[in-house]
Formats: structure tokens, C-alpha cells, sequence
């Protein structure tokens, strides 16, 4: 339980927060109500408490007491009367200087009404803001007001953790009396709800009579009767039917009911619900029990209480007693009885009588600084005091100057160090009453023992301002009128009574007027300072040789920094001529702190030593400056540019002749192409050379480029142009260099275009040979001078059996073939004394490890072949000795010159090879070629041999009629041509390649089909009920095609119109259903083959009945047909090459019922668990991987396909082609035939190897 505080009489209990929100008033509807009591004017009390007691709440106290803590209120609204039909306003206003916002107000009616809900037409709410007084002030207007207005208001201002309130009263006079009987359901209905007064402050619905507008009579229902005997969860639904909106009140009422109707067993007599006492009082428990044998025992606060001189306990008959002697605090509790299972409780509030102030404060008069006590005395020791200032309540803290000391009954408010703004009202305030005093504090009469004294220093001396004052108070110093900052220099001393301000070396800004003034009077002190200093020039920004620098062409304006006091005087000079202040080009100006010598347009004779002189009483000083002008340099001349490449060039120029007066620093390159006007700088560091390497150009568009020089001063102007330039690139080398053909005398070359070719295109090419045996020369000429004179030429025969020198640089004469320019045969690099590219380490992998020894040969041992630039990729080297060997190379040639050169690598021997020949069928010609009769047929089946083959052509072992087949033939292919296919020319062709004593054939099979004639006869089997069984034969032209299926359709014998039954019929017997009963239908089949349907159809002669009347259907007797079938390879196994080292697969398909098991035989041995092996097998598809092949896995393999009806086997044969050296010779663009020659060559010329 909260302490009870005393409530001054016109204050009313602090109200109950009404509950708005949803949630908490359903559960006040549909729950049990709280144990609330009903609200009752302020000056009744309920009939349960005792005399001389009064209720004091939880929330109420806590109210009481932050009402106490803090006062926002300045001026309270104040008790009114008013006559029916007024007006009146209550007034509250609130201080709000300590308040960041705007404070909150509530105005209340009674306890608990809100009246901000009820603001109308008969209440008015308004605030205003005073910014000069900083005070709100909010106003309550009630407008013609009624004689149910009055009653008890109060006022609510809240702020953060402030709260204050304030109760008043309204009398509205000339009353028109109650009406004893009251409607329970128009007492608790709302103030004007749904009518037009609506919102009237009708708070009093249960004391005073409302004027209603009449209503509809209804019968009398006692509501208080429905309510007792009704169940809880209906309180609601029965106060929604009888217009009882205030179901809180009504649930209090209730409750209280039923507790009074409420008996007890035990107790005849219980408690009252709360009793109060005055602390040190004495307090009396009576309750009567029904039955005197019982056993009483009481309790506080859950504890048993025991008997002592505190607790008495007394017996009377059927009445218990217990007396509580001097009341304390800790007395206020609950306290319950119990008697048998029952008990009764009530509670204790303890008052704690008011603190009265015995001794006065007396007003006192101070001086600053000392110490001040205020005294007073209370009735009680220890007793809770508050002290104020002005109003405001003090607050001791451990930072404050203000102490509090209780001794007893007598309360000391100290002040240490009392100043002016302690000037105050203050005043102390108890429970029960208040004294205030008035504290006045002045200051002593001030002294001045030392005053300031003026000072005259040298610069860098002490200064030290020092003076003593009576008393021992701080001060300010100022100089010139403004506040003296302490810093490192500046040191302002105050000990006692004396203050000093101590400057160490004085500088001309501390000269000046200082004044002290002391805090708190109006005396000062002051003093002036004067500083002298002999005169100085200060050169610090100047070089080591006080050298300046100024470019021609500009303003020159010297600052010198002079000091000296008295401020000095300044002369200027140049070789013993002065210089004058005025308005010259060159002249001198004169400043406090400075001199200044100022040369307009600086020109290059201005360049000298010039002096400057000091001069004031204190002495003189002397300087010389070294003036230098410097200028920008002149152009450089016009770059040459000296190499171009394909998105760079080489460019080269001279320095300017004259720098400027300062070293080049460097220079900058500027670039644009020839069209434009748009220069480009180049580099953004400065070029130290004279050289330099523009990039990243367009190839192919003309570019200019020009210099500037930059010397310490700026950039000089732009150079001439340079002669404008192309950028230009060889191309990329030739790729896929390979043998085309070799005949006794010539070799023909073949080749791709470049890869990159770039913008000055290609112009052609240019293939050169040259002798093997010119390799071993080239490397013996190489050799050192110690065994091998290196003027002596060396010779050999060439292939005309004539000497011939290739020492000597005419090797046209030497070795016989067609030469062009040398910037052809030999390529830009030769002619620059450059290692072909070929070196580079790209051409020697492309080109194999013998192009590096290529890339040594001299370029005069090198023989062009063509006498002019050829545009195809293919040329023949005539003239050329049988068996010699020969290499290679051919070079891109376009404007910009010849590219790299692509090398054959290996030796090409001059001799034609006998190529056995080979065809090579293509895969969709291995199986039979199909085609429909009148498209055309145009087969080409590429072959290989050497010299050119003979071609044999027959079909079907005849020879082929040139007139309906048209044979062409080729070097590489051969072609069969049939413009429009017939069925006469299916057939099998067989083609026979004939070289020398080798030949090769193939066959290939052609299949010419059209669409199917009808089927031969097509009859009706059986009629019954609406089926038709229908069978035919098939047509006797099958189209040169399998039958794949056959339509039927069916037709009315009224109209003749045909209808599709049956689409893609396999079978050549069907039942045709769902007949219309009494129609009579024709049918008709149409055979279907892989070209489509027949052209015709074959139909019943007869005509299909539906008789109306029933038969009796003899089910047909159907024979099982047998599935069964021998295996069949539907797709043989197609001789195939593979390459050693990658994965090859065997792909043959078979059919057969039963399912036929499958084994894969290599040279007739089955393979079975060989790891290099892998069979697999789908939906018929039988495929055998072979694991990376090697030689010794070519030969012959086989499947062969096993049921109980048969065997079949087929066959094929697979050949592997040698390992690294055959797929890098593939790769490389060299025709398999090549390399099959190639690898049998090297084999039979070094056996062991292979």
C-alpha cells in the first residue's frame, strides 16, 4: 500500500482513467466486473466506511504526490457560479520556459469523464501561445448552460514526468427539482445519444431528471431481476435490448448487489471494508460470529497475528475484537479474519498527521562570497522538507553550492560562496505549512592597492602588466576594447589579490591599450604598451640565392616583407640608379609591412641585381635580388617520320634553337589524321628523347604529327606538320601449305588465304623453292674462319650438271629457275638485314622442327617459282630434276611488302608416286538410295589414285545406257545424273577405279518406287447385326515399295458419298462397326505404300445389308497367329577407318522372336571380358565400342545373332590408321592418300623402326 498523504479539503479523489480501448471494454462486458465502487460526490462518503475515515486510492496518492514534486500550473481555473442559460470560462495557465514542448491538458467532470469528447455546441476547448512570456493558457467555455451542468471539474496538465492537476467547482442556479423515480435504462444510457442535444455534459443521469423525448410505451420489465438470474455471457445482449449503454456502471452496481445479498455462515456481523486512523492512533476490529465456538484468527498481510502490547484481543459474548495501539505506517495493510473455512477482510489506512513549521525563516543580508545558512524548525525530527527558490524547488546535489543539513526538528539550507544571482525569495515547505524568507547579497567596497603602470619594451622582451585590488576576486583583461586570450605566450596570473598578465617575447601586435577590470564592479585598470624594433628585411621566400624568376611578357610585382618600429623607409636601386615611386614601368610602392618593386611587361634587358635599402631611427638595413627573365622556347621543326608499320610509326625530330632561357624539359607529340582538324596529344609525360613511337593508328588512314617543347616555363608553339603518313601491315603468313600433286618434273602446291589480311589488302603470293643439298652447304658455311676461308665460294653442280657458286650474290645465274624482285624473293627482312620471322617460335611449331634449319638459308639460295604475284592458292613448280627434293615456302605479298613466309617442313621429293585407288562411298550411299519416280537423282562418289584412274560404270552387270544416265567424271569424283528417276533405272550400279595393275570397286544400290496400284479383289465376308467383315488381296503393283498399310471407307448406297472408315490398316482383313441399321453400304481399300495411296481403289461388288431384323452371330474361329520370326540383320555392319588412339564404334540392328542373343567375334574368336571391348544393346540397336584402337586392333569383326529358329551373321571390316604422325599429318590439311604414301615410304625405308 502506497503512504497516505493529506488531501486538502476542496480537493476531490484523484479519478480513475477511463478505459477507451475495444479489448479492455469487451472484457469489462463479457467478464466478471472489477471490485470498482461507484462514483459519489466528494463531500459523501460510502455507507461502509467509518467515521472519521476516508478512502484514499493507489492512483490517487500517486497523483497527490507528483502534484506535490512539481507545479506546472501558474494561475488554476477557480470555483464558479452561473445562471441557466449563461455562460462562464475557467482559465489554467502554464509556464513554459523550462518546456521543450507543448505541455498536455485534460479536463474532467466528476471523476472520470473526459470532456473533450463532449466539446459542442455547450463546451468550447482552446489553447494560445504568449511568445513573449512564453505561458499557455488553455480555456473551458461552457455556452447557455443548464442546471445539470454543475457540479466537480478538474483540471489535468501533464509534461513528460511533471503532473499537476486542480479541482473547482460549478453551481448552475435555478434548479428545476428531481424526480424521485428513476428508469434504470435511461439512468445508464449515455448523454444525448442519437439525439439532437448530443453532447451535452449530462454526467448526472442517476441523480437529477433529463428532459427525453417522449417514447413508445412499453412494459414494464424489471431489469435488475433479469440481470441477477441471468447468466454473465448475456449481461451484454440484455442491455443492447433495453438501451443500457453504460454496461461498466451497471456491472459495479451489480456486483454490489449481489455482495450485499451475499450471507455468511460464520460471521454474522464482518468487517467494514476499510477503516482509518491517525499515525500514533488507536484502531478497533469488531466482527460477530454465528456460532461462539468457533475459532478466530487473524492475519495482516498473510501473516498470523500473534497477542503483544501492540495487538490486543478481546471476547464478548459472540463478538471478537483486536485493538491496534500507535498506529505507525507500516501499519497500513490489509487484515483478514478467519473463522471455520470462511473469512472476511478489510484494510488500514494510516494517516500521517501534518508537519507544522515551529521557527520561521528570517531574511538575510550578505556579501559575495560568504557564506550563507538558513534556519528553520518543524514539529517533528527527521521530517520530510522541501526548499525553494523563487518557486522552485532546490535540489541538493553533489555539483550544487546549495547543502542541506537536518539536525533534529531544525533544517539548514547552506549556500557557499553566495553571489548576486543568490539574490532571492526563499522558502520552505512541510506537509502542514510554510515560511519563506528573502536573501539579499551585495558587494564589498573595492580597493585598488597597485594600479597599472605603461610599458615601453623591446621587441622580443617580457612584458608583465601586474596591479592588487582590496579583494580577492577574478577579473577580465581586454586590450584595445576587445577579450585578451591565453595562450603558450600570453599568461594571465591571478593569486589572491594580485593579477598579473605576463607576455613573453613581445611582439608589434601586443602593442596596445590594456585594461583590468575586476568581476562584479565597475573599476578599471589601465595601461599602454609600446613596443620598438630595429628595421629587417625578411628574404625567406626568396631561392639561396635570392634569385627571381619571372617570365618575359609578365607583371614582376616583388613583395618584401620589412619590419621595424617606427615603420622604416624603403629605397630601391639598379646599378647606382634609384628607383621612384610612381607610375613607370618599373617602380617601387612602399607599404606598412612591405616593399614591393613592380616591373610591368617584363622584358629580357630587365634581367640584373637589384638593391633594396632600410632605414628609421632605430638603425638600417641592406639586400640585394637577383632578377632573372625567362620565356617560353621557340618551335621545334617539322618531324620526320622514318618506319611506318601496320598501327605504328618511328618519328625523329631536332631541338628548338633557342630553349627559352631554361633547359627543355621535354617534349610533347600531338596526332590527327589528315582529314580532320582534331588534334590528339599523344603522351601526358614528357618525351626526354627525340624520339618517338606513336601506336595504336588506323591501318590505312593518312595521319599528321607535330612537337612541342617544354621548358620550365610552358610549352612552347606547335611545330610544322609532318609529311603525312600511312600506316601499313604485312599480312599474316599463308596457312595449310600442302602437296596437291607430284609428277616427275613438277609439284603442285596448295594453300589457304592468310588469317589476317588488314586493311592494305592482299596483292597475291609468292612461292619459293630451294635444293636440299643447299641446307648442308648453308650450315657448313657458318662454320668458323679456322678451317674454312670465308672469301672462298663454295660450289656444287646443279640439277643441268653445270658448277655453280653460292657464295656469290648472283644466284639467278647459279640455279635455274624464274626470279622476281628481291623485295619479293627475299621479303622486307632480308633486305634489312633481319632473320625472317621464321625463327619465331609459332612457325616452328606450325611448320615442325626442320623450319628453324629453313629459316638459315640465305634468301639468294631461295628460287622463286612464279615470275609474277599470283591470286589463287595454288601453283605448279615446273621445270624440276626427277628425284631431287625440294623445299617449300610461299609468302602473302601487299603493299606494305611481303609477309612471314609459311614453310613446308619436310623435303617433297620430285618423283610421281603410284597411288593405289580407293573410293569412298559416301555413308547415305551404303544403304539402298531410294528415290520417287520423276525426282531428279545426282550422286557423287569421290575417289583417290595417282596418275588419273579409269572409271568403269554397269548396272546390273550391263553396261549403263548413256542416253538415260549421264556419267561424269573427274580427277577426284564421279558423278551419275538422272534428271527425272524411273522404276527401270533401279537397279544395282557397280563402279570399278582402275590405276595401273590396282583396282577398287563398289556397288551401289538404287531404289526408284511410286505409289501402289489398288488391291486385286475385295470381297464381304459376313454381315451381322451393324458390323461388316470385309477381306482383300494385294495389289499386284506394289510401287517397288513395301505395303505399309491400307484405307478403308465406306459409302451409302442412297448418296454415294465416301467416308474414311480405317487409316493405315495393316492387316488384309477388317470388321467395319457402328453401321446404321437398314442402310445398305459399298466399300472400297486403297493400298498405301512409302509415296502414299493408290491412285485407285478396288470395290465391293456386292452391297452390305443392315438388316432391322436380329440374326443369330456366329462368332468366327480365329487362329493364333504366330509371332515368331528367325533373326534378320535389318541395318548390316559398314566397313569403317578409325585412328588409333580415339574411340571407335561397330552400329549393326537385328530382328528376331524369340530374342536372339547377340556375340561379337573378332577374325572368327568371340570377344568375351576384354576391357577394350564394349557391347551394348537397344530396342534391336546392337553396338560394339572399341577403347582407343592401336594397329594390331584392325581385322575382321562379325556379329552373329542366335534363336531356336536360326542364325545369322554379318560382318565387316576395320582399319586403323598409324598413331601421332598420321592425326598431326591429318590436322595439318595433308590428303589421307598423301600420308598412306607418305607412312609407307618411311616404313620401307627404315624397317626397324616400324
Amino acid at each position: 500500500m502506497p503512504e497516505p498523504t493529506k488531501k486538502e479539503e476542496n480537493e476531490v479523489p484523484a479519478p480513475t482513467p477511463p478505459s477507451e480501448e475495444p479489448n479492455k471494454e469487451m472484457e469489462a462486458r463479457t467478464g466478471p466486473a472489477k471490485d470498482e465502487e461507484d462514483p459519489s460526490p466528494p463531500s459523501a462518503l460510502p455507507p461502509e466506511w467509518s467515521l472519521g475515515e476516508s478512502p484514499a486510492g493507489e492512483e490517487q496518492d500517486k497523483q497527490n504526490a507528483n502534484s506535490q514534486l512539481s507545479t506546472l500550473l501558474i494561475e488554476k481555473p477557480q470555483s464558479g457560479t452561473v445562471k441557466v442559460g449563461e455562460n462562464i470560462t475557467f482559465i489554467a495557465k502554464v509556464k513554459a520556459e523550462d518546456l521543450l514542448r507543448k505541455p498536455t491538458i485534460k479536463w474532467f467532470k466528476g471523476k472520470w469523464m473526459d470532456l473533450a469528447s463532449k466539446a459542442g455546441k455547450h463546451l468550447q476547448l482552446k489553447e494560445t501561445f504568449e511568445r513573449q512570456t512564453r505561458v499557455y493558457t488553455f480555456e473551458m467555455q461552457i455556452i447557455k448552460a443548464k442546471e445539470n451542468f454543475g457540479g466537480n471539474y478538474r483540471c489535468e496538465v501533464t509534461y513528460k514526468d511533471k503532473f499537476d492537476s486542480c479541482s473547482f467547482d460549478l453551481e448552475v442556479h435555478e434548479s428545476t427539482g428531481t424526480t424521485p423515480n428513476i428508469d434504470i435504462r435511461s439512468a445508464f444510457k449515455r448523454s444525448g445519444e442519437g439525439q439532437e442535444d448530443a453532447g451535452e455534459l449530462d454526467f448526472s443521469g442517476l441523480l437529477k431528471r433529463r428532459e427525453v423525448k417522449p417514447q413508445e410505451e412499453e412494459p414494464e420489465v424489471d431489469v435488475w431481476e433479469l440481470l441477477k438470474n441471468a447468466n454473465p455471457n448475456e449481461y451484454e445482449k440484455i442491455a443492447f435490448q433495453y438501451g443500457i449503454t453504460d454496461l461498466r456502471g451497471m456491472l459495479r452496481r451489480l456486483k454490489r448487489m449481489r455482495r450485499v445479498e451475499k450471507k455468511s455462515a460464520a460471521f454474522s456481523k464482518i468487517l467494514d471494508p476499510a477503516y482509518q486512523v491517525d499515525k500514533g492512533g488507536r484502531v478497533r476490529f469488531v466482527v460477530e460470529l454465528a456460532d461462539p465456538k468457533l475459532e478466530v484468527k487473524w492475519y495482516k498481510n498473510g501473516q498470523e497475528i500473534r497477542p503483544s502490547t501492540k495487538y490486543i484481543f478481546e471476547h464478548k459474548g459472540c463478538q471478537r475484537i483486536m485493538f491496534i495501539n500507535n498506529c505507525a505506517l507500516t501499519d497500513d495493510s490489509e487484515y483478514y479474519v478467519t473463522a471455520g473455512d470462511e473469512k472476511c477482510s478489510t484494510e488500514l489506512f494510516v494517516r500521517e498527521p501534518p508537519i507544522m513549521v515551529t521557527k520561521q525563516l528570517e531574511d538575510i543580508n550578505a556579501y559575495c562570497g560568504e557564506r550563507v545558512e538558513l534556519e528553520c524548525e518543524v514539529s517533528e525530527d527527521d521530517a520530510n522538507v522541501k526548499w525553494f527558490k523563487n518557486g522552485e524547488e532546490i535540489i541538493p546535489s553533489s555539483k550544487s553550492r546549495y547543502r542541506v543539513k537536518v539536525e533534529g526538528k531544525k533544517h539548514i539550507l547552506i549556500i557557499e560562496g553566495a553571489t548576486k544571482a543568490d539574490s532571492a525569495e526563499y522558502s520552505v515547505m512541510t506537509t502542514g505549512g510554510q515560511s519563506s524568507a528573502k536573501l539579499s547579497v551585495d558587494l564589498k567596497p573595492l580597493k585598488i592597492l597597485t594600479p597599472l603602470t605603461d610599458q615601453t619594451v623591446h621587441l622580443g622582451k617580457e612584458i608583465c602588466l601586474k596591479c592588487e585590488i582590496s579583494e580577492n576576486i577574478p577579473g577580465k583583461w581586454t586590450k584595445n576594447g576587445l577579450p585578451v586570450q591565453e595562450s603558450d605566450r600570453l599568461k594571465v596570473v591571478h593569486k589572491g589579490r594580485i593579477h598579473k598578465l605576463v607576455i613573453a617575447n613581445a611582439l608589434i601586435e601586443d602593442e596596445g591599450d590594456y585594461v583590468f577590470a575586476p568581476d562584479a564592479y565597475s573599476v578599471t585598470l589601465p595601461a599602454k604598451v609600446h613596443v620598438i624594433d630595429p628595421p629587417k628585411i625578411n628574404l625567406d621566400g626568396l631561392d639561396a640565392d635570392n634569385t627571381v624568376t619571372v617570365i618575359a611578357g609578365n607583371k614582376l610585382r616583388l613583395e618584401i616583407p620589412v619590419s621595424g618600429e617606427p615603420p622604416p623607409k624603403a629605397l630601391w636601386s639598379r646599378a647606382d640608379k634609384a628607383i621612384t615611386e610612381g607610375s613607370g614601368r618599373i617602380r617601387a610602392e612602399s607599404y606598412p609591412d612591405s616593399s614591393t618593386l613592380v616591373i610591368d611587361i617584363a622584358e629580357r634587358d630587365d634581367s640584373g641585381v637589384y638593391h633594396i635599402h632600410l632605414k628609421n631611427e632605430a638603425g638600417e638595413a641592406h639586400a640585394s635580388i637577383k632578377v632573372k627573365v625567362v620565356d617560353i622556347p621557340d618551335p621545334p621543326v617539322a618531324p620526320n617520320v622514318t618506319d611506318v608499320g601496320d598501327d605504328w610509326c618511328i618519328m625523329n625530330w631536332e631541338p628548338p634553337v633557342y630553349d627559352g632561357g631554361s633547359p627543355i624539359l621535354g617534349y610533347f607529340i600531338e596526332r590527327k589524321k589528315k582529314q580532320s582538324s582534331r588534334w590528339m596529344r599523344l603522351n601526358f609525360d614528357l618525351c626526354k628523347e627525340t624520339t618517338f613511337e606513336p601506336k595504336k593508328m588506323i591501318e590505312g588512314v593518312a595521319y599528321e604529327v607535330r612537337i612541342f617543347a617544354v621548358n620550365a616555363v610552358g610549352i612552347s608553339k606547335p611545330s610544322m606538320p609532318s609529311k603525312p603518313f600511312v600506316p601499313l601491315a604485312v599480312t599474316s603468313p599463308p596457312t595449310l601449305l600442302a602437296v596437291d600433286s607430284i609428277t616427275d618434273t613438277t609439284v603442285t602446291m596448295k594453300w589457304r588465304p592468310p588469317d589476317q589480311i588488314g586493311a592494305a589488302g592482299l596483292d597475291g603470293y609468292v612461292l619459293e623453292y630451294c635444293f636440299e643439298g643447299l641446307k648442308e652447304r648453308s650450315s657448313r658455311a657458318h662454320l668458323g674462319n679456322e678451317n674454312v676461308n670465308a672469301n672462298a665460294p663454295l660450289k656444287e653442280e646443279n640439277h643441268h650438271g653445270e658448277e655453280t657458286s653460292y657464295g656469290e650474290k648472283t644466284a639467278e645465274k647459279e640455279i635455274p629457275g624464274p626470279r622476281i624482285g628481291s623485295s619479293l624473293a627475299g621479303g622486307a627482312e632480308e633486305e634489312r638485314g633481319v632473320k625472317p620471322p621464321g625463327t619465331s617460335a609459332k612457325q616452328s611449331g606450325e611448320n615442325g622442327e626442320d623450319a628453324c634449319d629453313l629459316c638459315d638459308l640465305p634468301a639468294e639460295n631461295w628460287i622463286v617459282a612464279n615470275t609474277e604475284l599470283i591470286d589463287k592458292t595454288k601453283f605448279t613448280i615446273t621445270g624440276l630434276p626427277t628425284d631431287a627434293k625440294i623445299f617449300v615456302r610461299v609468302k602473302a605479298v601487299n603493299k606494305a611488302g611481303a609477309s612471314e613466309p609459311k614453310y613446308y617442313s619436310q623435303p617433297i621429293l620430285v618423283k610421281e608416286i603410284i597411288e593405289p585407288p580407293k573410293i569412298r562411298i559416301p555413308r547415305h550411299l551404303k544403304q539402298t538410295y531410294i528415290r520417287r519416280v520423276g525426282e531428279a537423282v545426282n550422286l557423287v562418289i569421290p575417289f583417290q589414285g595417282k596418275p588419273r584412274p579409269e572409271l568403269t560404270w554397269k548396272k546390273d552387270g550391263a553396261e549403263i545406257d548413256k542416253n538415260q544416265i549421264n556419267i561424269r567424271n573427274s580427277e577426284t569424283d564421279t558423278i551419275i545424273f538422272i534428271r527425272k528417276a524411273e522404276r527401270s533405272h533401279s537397279g544395282k550400279y557397280d563402279l570399278k577405279v582402275k590405276v595401273d595393275k590396282y583396282v577398287e570397286s563398289a556397288s551401289i544400290d538404287i531404289q526408284i518406287v511410286d505409289r501402289p496400284g489398288p488391291p486385286q479383289i475385295v470381297k464381304i465376308e459376313d454381315v451381322w447385326g451393324e458390323n461388316v467383315a470385309l477381306t482383300w488381296t494385294p495389289p499386284k503393283d506394289d510401287g517397288n515399295a513395301a505395303i505399309t498399310g491400307y484405307t478403308i471407307q465406306k459409302a451409302d448406297k442412297k448418296s454415294m458419298e465416301w467416308f474414311t472408315v480405317i487409316e493405315h490398316y495393316h492387316r488384309t482383313n477388317a470388321t467395319i462397326s457402328e453401321l446404321v441399321i437398314g442402310n445398305e453400304y459399298y466399300f472400297r481399300v486403297f493400298s498405301e505404300n512409302m509415296c502414299g495411296l493408290s491412285e485407285n481403289a478396288t470395290m465391293t461388288k456386292e452391297s452390305a445389308v443392315i438388316a432391322k431384323d436380329g440374326k443369330v452371330y456366329k462368332n468366327p474361329v480365329y487362329e493364333d497367329f504366330d509371332f515368331t520370326e528367325a533373326p534378320m540383320f535389318t541395318q548390316p555392319l559398314v566397313n569403317t577407318y578409325a585412328i588409333a588412339g580415339y574411340n571407335a564404334t561397330l552400329n549393326c540392328s537385328v530382328r528376331g522372336n524369340p530374342k536372339p542373343k547377340i556375340t561379337w567375334m573378332k577374325n572368327k574368336v568371340a570377344i568375351v571380358d576384354d576391357p577394350r571391348y564394349r557391347m551394348f544393346s537397344n530396342q534391336g540397336v546392337c553396338t560394339l565400342e572399341i577403347r582407343k584402337p592401336s594397329p594390331y586392333d584392325g581385322g575382321t569383326y562379325s556379329c552373329q545373332a542366335v534363336n531356336n529358329l536360326g542364325t545369322v551373321e554379318i560382318e565387316c571390316k576395320l582399319e586403323v590408321k598409324g598413331g601421332l604422325s598420321f592425326c598431326r599429318l591429318l590436322l595439318q590439311g595433308v590428303p589421307p592418300n598423301i600420308i598412306d604414301s607418305y607412312l609407307r615410304d618411311l616404313q620401307s625405308s627404315n624397317p626397324e623402326e616400324y
